[in-house]
Parts: C-alpha cells; sequence; structure tokens
C-alpha cells in the first residue's frame, strides 16, 4: 500500500526530531567530560613534604607539582612540620578528597606505614620520596630517593681526607627516624671502620652520636655539648646542611674552626655557600629537583598501566670548595 505525501513528510520530521534529540543528549554527555576525554574531575595528586622549613624538600615539591602540570595533574602540597600525626591527617584529608595518588616525604617512617595503609584500602596508590616506610605491610608503589647508604660513604670519604690519614675524635649527628639518615650514619660509619682497621696508628673514634634532629639549633646544642666534654674534637659528621650549619655555630662560637672540620650532607645552596667560604668541607650531594620528577613520572607509568619500580636510588655527588668556586649558582 502506497504511503501519502503527507505520512512520509510526517514520518520524516519524526526522524529528524529523534536525531536533534539524541544529538542534544550526546551533547549534555560531553559537557561533563574534561577536555582530554576525562570526566571531568580535576585530577589531583596530594604532597605531604617531612617540613617546609628544609629548602630541600620545598624544592623536591616544587619540581613534582611541576612535572604534575606538565601531565594535566594538579598538586595539592602541605608540610608536615615533622610530625607524624600531622602527616597521618594529611593522608587522611587526601583520601577524603579523593586524590588520584599521593607522595610523601615521611616525618617518621616508622610511623608512617599506618596512613599508607589507610590510602591502601582506600585504592590510592601511594609513593615516596627521600624517606621511606619501614613498615612491610603498606604497600608503596615506589619509592624514589638518593642513594644514602653510598652519600654516606662518600662522606666518610672526605672525612678522611680533610683529616688527611690522621685519627682523632668526631661527632656524629644523627636523624634516626628517617630511614635515609640512618642508611648515611651506617655508610659513614663503615668507612670509618675501614680506614681504623687498615690504620691501628691513626684510629678515629666517633665520641658520640646524638640527635641533631636534622635542623640547626638541636645541632648547635649537641654540639656545644660534646665540645664540653670532649675539648679535642677534631671532627663533626652532620646528616643535612642545616644540621651542619648548627655544628659550624657551635665550632665558631668555641673558637674552634682552625681545629674541627664540618662533614655535612644534600648540596642546599645554604651548604654549598658554606662550603664555597670554607665552613663545611665537603657535601655528598642530592638532586631533590630530579627526584620529583622522577617520582611522578612514576606515577604517570602507574596511570598509564605499567608496573614502576618499587626502588629508584640517585646516586650523590661529592662537593668541595673547588666546585663551589666554579658553580653558577653561587657566581
Amino acid at each position: 500500500m502506497l504511503k501519502s505525501p503527507i505520512s512520509m513528510m510526517n514520518h520524516k520530521t519524526l526522524s529528524l526530531s529523534v536525531l536533534a534529540l539524541l544529538a542534544l543528549v550526546a551533547g549534555c554527555g560531553d559537557a561533563s567530560q574534561g577536555p582530554d576525554g576525562t570526566d571531568g574531575k580535576t585530577r589531583i595528586i596530594g604532597i605531604s613534604i617531612q617540613t617546609s622549613q628544609n629548602p630541600f624538600f620545598v624544592e623536591l615539591a616544587d619540581a613534582a607539582a611541576a612535572e604534575a602540570a606538565k601531565h594535566g595533574y594538579e598538586a595539592e602540597i602541605v608540610s608536615g612540620d615533622k610530625n607524624a600525626e600531622t602527616q597521618a591527617r594529611q593522608v587522611q584529608d587526601f583520601i577524603a578528597k579523593k586524590v588520584d595518588a599521593i607522595l610523601l616525604t615521611a616525618c617518621d617512617g616508622r610511623l608512617v606505614g599506618a596512613p599508607i595503609k589507610e590510602a591502601n584500602r582506600a585504592g590510592i596508590p601511594v609513593f615516596t620520596a627521600d624517606t621511606g616506610c619501614s613498615d612491610a605491610s603498606a604497600k608503596v608503589v615506589c619509592h624514589v630517593a638518593t642513594d644514602n647508604y653510598a652519600g654516606g660513604k662518600q662522606a666518610g670519604i672526605a672525612m678522611l681526607e680533610v683529616l688527611g690519614g690522621k685519627g682523632g675524635k668526631i661527632l656524629i649527628l644523627s636523624f634516626d627516624v628517617a630511614q635515609s639518615c640512618l642508611a648515611r650514619v651506617k655508610g659513614f660509619r663503615e668507612v670509618i671502620a675501614g680506614h681504623n682497621e687498615e690504620r691501628p696508628g691513626a684510629q678515629i673514634e666517633v665520641v658520640a652520636e646524638l640527635p641533631g634532629e636534622a635542623a640547626r639549633e638541636p645541632s648547635l646544642r649537641a654540639t656545644a655539648d660534646t665540645l664540653e666534654t670532649h675539648g679535642d674534637l677534631v671532627g663533626v659528621f652532620a646528616i643535612n646542611d642545616p644540621s651542619a650549619l648548627g655544628a659550624v655555630a657551635a665550632i665558631e662560637a668555641a673558637g674552634k674552626q682552625a681545629q674541627i672540620k664540618v662533614i655535612g650532607f644534600d648540596g642546599q645552596r645554604i651548604g654549598k655557600e658554606a662550603i664555597k667560604q670554607g665552613k663545611i668541607y665537603a657535601d655528598p650531594i642530592q638532586f631533590p629537583k630530579k627526584m620529583g620528577q622522577i617520582v611522578v613520572q612514576q606515577m604517570i607509568r602507574y596511570f598509564d598501566g605499567e608496573r614502576p619500580p618499587a626502588q629508584i636510588p640517585i646516586p650523590t655527588s661529592l662537593y668541595r670548595k673547588a666546585d663551589a668556586d666554579k658553580d653558577p649558582e653561587l657566581n
């Protein structure tokens, strides 16, 4: 049976109307998507650093944020202020905000496991940098850090170098809540022990290992206290630059700059300037910007379905006055 022109027109009009409606619905669906085809949700990486008072962690976090931005992620940076409970609350806040990933430089490697496991249960991947987690039951996708053990050995070599093969009493300013610092002290002590085995007539004695708290003032007090009982001290190894500068201040106050040599660690600008001025002999230097970039690159690999390596060590480089004198950052 033939359709009338009117019937054919109505059928055609209806078909066009349906197509228009479908296009409208599809358009509404697209409006909820981001420009890269995502669901429009802001992609966020939560970053909690150990402290904002140490330029090392600030540089690391800023570099991580810049790298994240290259891949379309925003970074929310907070400081744990060296307080494990504060950092745990920050992780809980990240979980509540449903961030895409969490980056931690742990305030306390022994206590950070609990908040990491909360993130694990929430399905949020956790990455660590510099200072990791010692809780084996907490899942960390990838840990990016300086090869602190090898760096500690470099510090030991620098101490032997500045003492000129002679023995004497030395002080270690430690920070035992951080795995990274424990590894530095371990490497340093091994080099000193090796020297003592080879040179029985030039023994280097570690008269004290005190908590410098990776900060200037506690390290100043610890060094001053040691000088009261060991006025013949010849060297100090401090696990970072703020700690080393605290030791320098105590040594200057005692008028013993010519007698006592200081080895630091980090290679922050403040440390490099002190090396150039002759206040610190040498630093095994770290690369916090590189660390921040690499850890975010591993996050992107993870988001792309790849499996990043569990650990990525970054070598240190021993930095002396000759290096400072030609360093463009200081000139």
